[in-house]
């Protein structure tokens, strides 16, 4: 088991049930390769929404994005615990047919969401009870660190540990200065009440069932330690105007496939209900919002451009008619000057009880 360390931090070991990737880190923030990944990126893409979730897009008409660069001294991939092992499985969530462009657009896509709107999550997170005193924060799902990185340039001196089930993917969390752990998140080699918070960024919609994650977060939280879980409900992603109707049938296509897979894209309207199930106290549930008001419309490429609907063309899942449909759309959203839209996501906190409160253990029930 891997003891969570406070600032200044030493390199975490291999333990027996995580890897931690042991290479140098770096200020610049990059990206990574892949493999199957860990649950974690998505916003909405319900019945009006233009599209969701797809890639960064350039400034001319859609075209599949390009992937950034990772810093000189980034590492590459690394062995899985057991090079034996099957593939991870990451629930609903695959980074290699999650939009245009395979892994490299995903990489690009994740960057540009987190861009987006981590401003407005870290308002929120700070509202909700995150500082730079304490820690450290777990953050489940890190991914390619995109998060990652933004927290460590804001809170310099909170202890960040990044936890996903991908090697391949965290690898490229390098440069945020945080412990790289691979490892399940109903799983996790760390010890029990030793990390003061944990987040959980657009986890929960990809896991079939996320109580036992939830599970793992209470145990390794302290008594009083904040539980912070951002999402999304597909039924309530947002506003835009222009509205296209004719797209609902293709965002519910998508939404379907998700399922289909053990997602769920309306996990936003069940977070409060989730937490305190898991046994969390002071439960609540603020909603944050992404305007093009202050940010180019183009920005919002990652939710509203076809990008992310073009694996479900090469899955047979989509038309290359409905594609079309799709990319036409959103190519006359972005050319409108009077265009407007307001993304709306969701971050439910709650508190770990004490050890013994309600006479209930945190790890009782875990396997």
């Amino acid at each position: 088991m891997t003891t969570l360390p406070t600032p200044p931090h030493p390199r975490a070991t291999v333990t027996d049930r995580g890897t931690v990737l042991d290479t140098p880190t770096s200020d610049a923030g990059p990206y990574r390769p892949a493999t199957p990944p860990k649950p974690f990126a998505g916003s909405p893409g319900p019945a009006n929404q233009l599209n969701s979730n797809t890639p960064p897009p350039s400034a001319g008409a859609y075209d599949p994005a390009t992937p950034p660069k990772p810093s000189a001294g980034s590492a590459g991939p690394v062995s899985r615990p057991n090079p034996g092992a099957p593939a991870p499985n990451a629930g609903s969530y695959n980074p290699a047919t999650t939009t245009a462009g395979g892994l490299a657009g995903e990489l690009a896509r994740l960057e540009a969401q987190a861009e987006l709107s981590f401003d407005e999550e870290l308002n929120l997170l700070r509202e909700l009870g995150l500082s730079a005193s304490g820690g450290p924060l777990v953050e489940i799902g890190a991914g390619s660190g995109a998060i990652t990185r933004r927290l460590r340039r804001a809170l310099p001196e909170l202890a960040l540990v990044a936890v996903d089930i991908d090697p391949d993917l965290l690898a490229h969390a390098e440069g945020a200065d945080a412990e790289l752990i691979v490892a399940d998140a109903a799983d996790l080699p760390l010890e029990t009440a030793s990390a003061q918070y944990v987040l959980l960024r657009y986890v929960l919609q990809h896991l079939p069932d996320p109580g036992p994650a939830l599970a793992e977060a209470r145990r390794i939280l302290r008594p009083g330690g904040r539980i912070l879980v951002t999402e999304v409900d597909a039924s309530c992603w947002g506003l835009a105007d222009p509205v296209y109707p004719e797209l609902a049938a293709i965002h519910a296509k998508m939404a379907a496939t998700q399922q289909a897979a053990g997602g769920d894209r309306t996990i936003g309207r069940r977070l409060t209900r989730l937490l305190r199930d898991a046994g969390f106290t002071e439960v609540a549930l603020r909603p944050f919002v992404t305007t093009n008001d202050t940010r180019p419309t183009d920005d919002f490429a990652p939710h509203l451009g076809p990008g992310r609907l073009q694996p479900l063309v090469t899955a047979g899942v989509l038309s290359l008619r409905e594609f079309a449909l799709a990319a036409d759309r959103w190519n006359r959203f972005r050319a409108d000057p009077n265009a407007w839209v307001m993304l709306l996501g969701f971050t439910a906190a709650g508190t770990a009880p004490d050890a013994c409160q309600n006479g209930r253990h945190p790890t009782e029930g875990i396997q």
